[in-house]
């Protein structure tokens, strides 16, 4: 017993070491977690691959490997755009959809190799029938996440969204394209490029 919380408590230090995300998605805040991920690595099924928008959600996973990205398609500009991440050490889930298997509003989508560990949303409800309050936390905090970001847009210049975004993540900053990065802040590439170069290596 003592040998499996020791090692129990190594994979959570290597995972928060390694976690460049920590900072990034804020509704983990407060939030105990490890009830869902021990049944994710207990009971999940691996896979490489995840589900499109359009499709009933289904599904909660943790990423074992690799990052993840919310996208939805804009029809009248027939453009794709990027709403968030899910990192290695994190939840990844159209929820909560997934709940009521409720057609899902984005796509999650990989740019590099994936794996996760996949429960069915009726596997996850189960969790939550044991703690009632518990999916009530994740959404208060996801509303209060979504909802600051979406305030930023107003209350922020892009200049000063991209500066607190490398304040707050400097490795997630280094570790996603500058195509999404751009789509996540809600500026073009080139004007992105712009404000790398002024921000983060002094030039105009």
């Amino acid at each position: 017993m003592a040998n499996n919380k020791n090692m129990k408590m190594i994979y959570n230090n290597i995972i928060m070491t390694h976690q460049p995300n920590k900072h990034f998605n804020t509704y983990k805040e407060g939030l105990d977690l490890e009830f869902l991920r021990e049944c994710c690595m207990e009971h999940g099924e691996r896979r490489t691959f995840l589900r499109e928008a359009g499709e009933p959600a289904q599904w909660v996973a943790f990423v074992e490997r690799g990052c993840f990205k919310y996208m939805v398609h804009n029809d009248e500009e027939g453009k794709d755009y990027c709403t968030g991440f899910a990192f290695e050490g994190e939840f990844v889930s159209a929820f909560p959809y997934c709940l009521d298997g409720d057609v899902s509003e984005v796509s999650i989508e990989a740019d590099m190799p994936c794996e996760v560990r996949v429960i069915s949303g009726q596997e996850l409800q189960a969790l939550f029938d044991n703690d009632p309050k518990m999916d009530v936390k994740i959404l208060k905090n996801l509303f209060k996440m979504v909802y600051g970001r979406d305030l930023d847009h107003y209350r922020y210049t892009a200049r000063s969204r991209y500066r607190r975004l490398i304040d707050r993540c400097p490795q997630v900053v280094q570790m996603l394209s500058l195509k999404d990065i751009a789509s996540l802040l809600n500026i073009t590439p080139i004007y992105l490029s712009k404000l790398r170069k002024e921000i983060t290596f002094g030039k105009t």
